[in-house]
């Protein structure tokens, strides 16, 4: 393995949550993992804890100053509006998701030593196959905010994070920084291992990684590394029209706010594959975030006038205090209340990690670079359909010309790694501004900021607007701070 200048002290596999005492305890007192229950048990932590939502949404250009008639930022909305630090380690933040993926990555990693102490007997592939693909997850988010993003040409150099593979065995443990070429061989070994191994057989499949959840995991993964035809093997059971498989947007506008809020990262609902309780406060942005969605500028991704067919969303969209901010229900906060009498308690936030609707768009993008067009041209009209009010498949089509005129090419606009024809450009735009309106608030749009290499201004009432420009430093988030004062090379600003 190729190490990096300098090590580092990861600090955060120390508290684990009380599901698995026994990683404090003496060896001779631990709780053996020693069944298929117990290992289970112990994998139902290793998902992150914390959301990155907050942070990566108000990087990315779906959040605007609606200036000081809301009144003065909080310090972190300030900071992630600034591509800054944070200086903050407490909910919601930057170092609040580096620890949370770590913690993970620590469960995923005790239960794959287990399942190997027992043999890896076929029994327990299940569980091996869940903690693989969690154990990537958690490393290809953070890679994903931490480091560059994927380019070939660069890889083998560019600042990774530390892909840990094997158990904590002591209280403080130097790592080394991987190159993002190394975490990206790991991620595909796990993720294509993991994909072997994992089932579907759960009390609660949402909230574990399942097969389909898994499928559309990989195809994100290989949407970011190019792999076009990778994309297209896992989401082929998909087909061109996933009908009952994605957000019946249509149904939600009968429901209420809170029902909304609710439906949107319940189990219950057919597009989610993957969804988490978050330990957050995120549900609260629209009211608490100055640099939000402002009800001034939504048109711009949520109006009719982004329609191809000429037509209104189905998107229900909420306004806070006279419109100042608008937010589509997607966040509902459950109060765990330690103490009533007090009024003190956890707050929690359900969140939606994977969905048939990411995977779908995954799929038409890797037919556009395959210059299989007619193909995504269908199901970029079929997927748009289901989001458009009074939708008509007989009179409103999708065609290139459409497409090309709603999305023209814009030099320098849009420059992944890889050549994009005129015609792909329009497309991959129309998929990218798709992807946009259909995650808001969920901090995706950052990733193809980042993907796509794409210019945001950030304007500040009374100040100079603030770029961030192509190739940009700090599209890499800088370290934590409690863990670059341990030693960790900072990224380059």
């Amino acid at each position: 393995m190729k190490k990096i200048k300098i090590t580092l002290s990861l600090l955060v596999l120390i508290s684990i949550s009380s599901c698995d005492e026994f990683l404090s305890e003496t060896p001779d007192n631990r709780t053996q993992l020693d069944s298929p229950e117990k290992i289970s048990e112990l994998l139902v932590n290793a998902y992150p804890t914390a959301t990155y939502a907050d942070v990566a949404e108000t990087m990315s250009d779906n959040v605007f100053d609606p200036g000081r008639q809301f009144g003065a930022p909080s310090l972190k909305n300030q900071q992630n509006y600034n591509w800054e630090l944070q200086d903050e380690f407490n909910i919601d933040t930057q170092a609040a998701y580096w620890d949370a993926c770590y913690k993970a990555i620590a469960h995923a990693n005790q239960a794959l030593q287990a399942i190997e102490e027992q043999g890896s007997p076929a029994s327990l592939n299940p569980q091996k196959g869940e903690a693989l693909l969690a154990r990537a997850y958690s490393h290809f988010m953070l890679v994903s905010l931490w480091s560059n993003h994927y380019n070939p040409a660069t890889a083998k150099s560019d600042l990774g994070i530390p892909y840990v593979t094997k158990p904590e065995g002591e209280l403080i443990k130097k790592y080394t920084r991987n190159t993002v070429q190394e975490v990206f061989d790991f991620l595909q070994k796990d993720i294509e291992e993991g994909l072997k191994y994992v089932g579907s057989n759960y009390k609660e499949p949402k909230f574990h990684f399942t097969k389909e959840a898994g499928r559309a995991f990989a195809s994100r993964f290989y949407l970011v590394k190019g792999d076009w035809d990778k994309v297209l093997e896992v989401s082929s059971e998909l087909g061109s029209k996933p009908v009952g498989k994605l957000r019946d947007f249509n149904s939600y506008k009968t429901d209420g706010f809170d029902t909304q809020r609710i439906r949107y990262a319940s189990e219950a609902e057919a597009a989610n594959l993957l969804v988490v309780s978050n330990y957050s406060i995120y549900g609260r942005a629209p009211y608490a975030n100055r640099y939000y969605l402002s009800g001034a500028r939504n048109g711009e991704i949520l109006g009719p006038g982004t329609n191809p067919f000429n037509k209104s969303w189905l998107y229900s969209i909420f306004s806070y205090n006279g419109s100042i901010t608008s937010f589509v229900p997607k966040f509902y906060e459950y109060f765990k209340y330690t103490n009533q009498t007090a009024g003190i308690g956890q707050p929690y936030t359900a969140t939606v990690l994977l969905s048939n609707d990411e995977f779908f768009l995954n799929r038409i993008e890797a037919h556009v670079m395959k210059n299989q067009i007619a193909e995504a041209n269908a199901e970029l009209e079929y997927f748009l359909g289901t989001r458009t009010t009074g939708y008509n498949a007989t009179t409103d089509k999708l065609t290139e010309a459409i497409v090309v005129a709603k999305y023209p090419v814009i030099a320098d606009e849009f420059t992944p790694f890889y050549t994009l024809t005129p015609l792909q450009t329009s497309y991959i735009k129309a998929i990218a501004e798709t992807r946009r309106r259909d995650f808001v608030h969920e901090g995706a749009r950052w990733f193809d900021v980042k993907r796509y290499n794409i210019v945001v201004v950030h304007q500040n009432d009374g100040q100079a607007s603030n770029t961030l420009t192509k190739d940009d430093k700090r599209r890499a988030l800088q370290i934590p701070l409690h863990v670059s004062t341990s030693g960790l090379e900072k990224n380059p600003r």
